[in-house]
């Protein structure tokens, strides 16, 4: 079986969603199911690789026309559209590609992973407000289309969510999608599918990791060393934490914060991430925490692996709150830390009440270093939470995905393979 991927940037050092479609294509193959990525083509030149193929330079309407070609001139059992906002610059032209591509006489089956769902309604100044409202939902009533993905929904034979918050919101819009469990014809299924860890665990004796770490960033053999991991960027909390961590040193001298994670991303690229990346820098300095903390900018996935295994405790601070849609939570639970996040509603009803995470208000630097001491002096609440965390993360696995994946994709190209064997 062959796949093509279509996404809006197949960036993975720089793009969480990126990250995650390399990781399933690498786990797909394994399976003999084989992949090309569509992309733009500064994507395709960036990454050098035969089956990542630019096929459009921006995200605008006018270019959906020499993409809509590309797409019928490809060979492919399954066309599989990755769909989060960001990765496509915020442009809505994906969203008329699977109508564009029935008219143009596309037969084959349509998948859409939506990562993000619920929060981007169009609104343009053009259209008055009353006028466009009743559009939206005089065509989601009738599953022409949706309110907020267009036609990439309603256009797609099979959806994929990353987790129930979107799959419910999608059911309430769109209550005539099957939910993915249920039997019956090919198509029109909505199937949710959390993401697993982003990062393999690299088998590593924990002691030799812990001092091979120390050794990297020039620390004592005895720190305790705290770890971020993930791309550094304005709302990750970053600032909270460096702020926070000023109390922490003050009462655990050997405590030593690692900052792990690049800073260039699709959100923050060129002048705006070296800015950001120096005001860290300056933050750190001003503090006088200049030994306290290091910053790796970004590494590989095994030197990262590696480094999580010789910390102590993880930390992620994210202003929106934690939620059960990053890597990098369940990458620090894979590898056994005692994780402190901020809480959401999601946090409080899943993570939180499970006791997997130490739950921490956002943009709160002072609770965040009060956690992170207490967390530290206490080697019995460590245990646990690094036991629960390990627990709960065993059901967030690439297999898993895979599953689910090759499952939907076979079901798709079942009734084609019947067809052609039995025409009509």
């Amino acid at each position: 079986m062959h796949i093509t991927y279509l996404t809006g940037s197949y960036r993975p050092d720089q793009d969480g969603v990126a990250d995650y479609l390399a990781n399933l294509r690498s786990h797909l193959h394994q399976r003999q199911i084989t992949s090309t990525v569509l992309t733009t083509h500064d994507s395709a030149r960036a990454m050098a690789d035969p089956n990542v193929q630019g096929a459009i330079s921006q995200w605008k309407v006018p270019q959906l026309v020499p993409l809509v070609r590309r797409i019928l001139a490809t060979p492919t059992d399954i066309l599989h559209i990755q769909h989060a906002a960001g990765s496509y610059r915020f442009e809505r032209s994906v969203f008329l590609l699977p109508l564009l591509l029935k008219l143009a006489g596309y037969r084959r089956p349509i998948v859409t992973t939506a990562h993000e769902y619920g929060w981007w309604d169009w609104q343009p100044k053009w259209i008055p407000a009353p006028w466009l409202e009743y559009l939206k939902e005089w065509g989601q009533a009738r599953t022409w289309w949706d309110r907020e993905d267009g036609f990439l929904l309603t256009g797609s034979d099979a959806i994929f969510t990353t987790n129930e918050n979107i799959t419910r919101i999608m059911k309430e819009r769109l209550p005539e999608r099957r939910d993915g469990s249920e039997i019956g014809p090919a198509g029109h299924r909505i199937t949710t599918v959390p993401i697993a860890a982003n990062l393999t665990v690299t088998p590593i004796d924990r002691a030799t990791a812990r001092q091979q770490l120390r050794h990297a960033c020039g620390w004592p053999e005895q720190s305790q060393v705290v770890t971020f991991f993930g791309f550094l960027h304005p709302v990750k909390g970053i600032e909270p934490l460096v702020e926070g961590f000023r109390q922490v040193v003050e009462a655990q001298p050997q405590a030593r914060l690692l900052l792990m994670g690049g800073v260039e991303t699709l959100a923050l690229r060129g002048q705006e991430a070296e800015q950001y990346w120096q005001k860290i820098q300056n933050q750190i300095r001003d503090l006088n925490l200049t030994d306290y903390v290091h910053c790796t900018g970004y590494i590989d996935a095994e030197q990262a692996s590696r480094y999580l295994s010789g910390s102590d405790l993880g930390v992620l601070p994210f202003n929106p709150g934690i939620s059960l849609k990053s890597g990098s939570l369940l990458a620090l639970l894979a590898h056994r830390l005692p994780t402190i996040a901020t809480r959401t509603a999601e946090t409080d009803a899943i993570l939180s009440e499970k006791q997997v995470i130490a739950p921490v208000p956002p943009r709160d630097g002072v609770a965040l270093g009060n956690a992170i001491v207490s967390l530290l002096q206490d080697s019995t609440e460590q245990q646990r939470l690094a036991a629960a965390g390990h627990s709960f993360v065993q059901a967030f696995t690439w297999d898993a995905i895979c599953d689910r994946h090759q499952e939907t994709y076979q079901r798709l190209v079942a009734p084609a393979a019947v067809e052609a064997t039995h025409p009509a």
